[in-house]
């Protein structure tokens, strides 16, 4: 596992590097995921935690997929937002797609609602453990139990929620390539 400290250095050099990449100011960057200044000149200089929420919101105006931030960390590197913790267990590449799996625990009586992805992105939850209701916000949401799955459109605003108790589950997130602009990472 890597510190906390740790984690906010290499992952806010990580954002600075796929920011300047792209030619985007930190002014610009902040405007394009609403992310405040202060707050992204901090995450960049390895001063602020990074949230999920917050790491969703930059990747999304880069233009790339979550692990493009996260791994150059290495294995295990948890991240944290309101209602969800995940780690990236895989990032797999080839010439159509990048796919992400994150173990993750949706902690109970939380919902976590996340902005579209880029275009054409799915997600795919396998639970564990307890009850989650997932899936796009203008569609009912799926309940989705122990050992069950579903699939959803993830381009689109969708959420998680888990009702009841903690859900344990795999969450694979599929990115086409064709959805990216220039992706250097």
């Amino acid at each position: 596992m890597h510190s906390a400290v740790d984690l906010a250095t290499q992952v806010g050099a990580r954002v600075r590097m796929l920011r300047t990449e792209r030619g985007i100011s930190l002014s610009e960057l902040a405007r394009r995921s609403q992310v405040g200044k202060g707050t992204l000149s901090e995450l960049e200089s390895g001063r602020r935690n990074p949230t999920l929420e917050t790491l969703y919101a930059l990747t999304t105006a880069l233009d790339v997929p979550l692990s493009a931030a996260l791994h150059t960390t290495g294995p295990s590197a948890e991240i944290s937002g309101a209602a969800v913790d995940a780690v990236l267990t895989e990032r797999f590449e080839d010439a159509s797609a990048v796919t992400e799996t994150y173990r993750v625990r949706i902690r109970a009586g939380s919902t976590q609602e996340s902005a579209g992805h880029t275009p054409g992105t799915t997600e795919h939850i396998v639970v564990l453990a307890g009850t989650v209701r997932v899936g796009p916000l203008d569609a009912p949401a799926l309940r989705v139990g122990p050992g069950e799955h579903a699939t959803w459109a993830a381009d689109v605003p969708h959420l998680y929620q888990a009702p009841e108790n903690d859900v344990d589950a795999l969450l694979v997130i599929r990115y086409p390539r064709q959805s990216f602009g220039t992706e250097s990472d």
